[in-house]
């Protein structure tokens, strides 16, 4: 089965940088485009960024380009989510998600805190 499991979350101050990592298993995930969202306290889930099979191309939210990358290494099945400059409204719980043959498959998350 799918299993998707986030880490490296944690509380960093404003300004600082953090990396996400997702360990993948279940499913072939060298041909499997991947997903970051996050869900801030009392808001809805929001797509962060995706990248492609092979890693080739990338997406991100406006909220977070020029500060955030996507990356994957398909030979340890991993996904990572390097956030840099980390202001207080990036704060939220960090989830991986694979979407396949239209159902989401999701991740437990990673609460990231930016606070001083």
């Amino acid at each position: 089965q799918v299993q998707l499991v986030e880490s490296g979350g944690g509380l960093v101050q404003p300004g600082g940088s953090l990396r996400l990592s997702c360990a993948a298993s279940g499913f072939t995930f060298s041909t499997s485009a991947m997903s970051w969202y996050r869900q801030p306290p009392g808001k809805e889930r929001e797509l962060v960024a995706s990248i492609s099979s092979t890693g080739s191309s990338t997406y991100y939210a406006d909220s977070v380009k020029g500060r955030f990358t996507i990356s994957r290494d398909n030979a340890k099945n991993l996904v990572y989510l390097q956030m840099n400059s980390l202001k207080p409204e990036d704060t939220a719980n960090y989830y991986c998600n694979l979407r396949r043959s239209g159902v989401a498959y999701w991740g437990k998350g990673t609460l990231v805190t930016v606070s001083s």
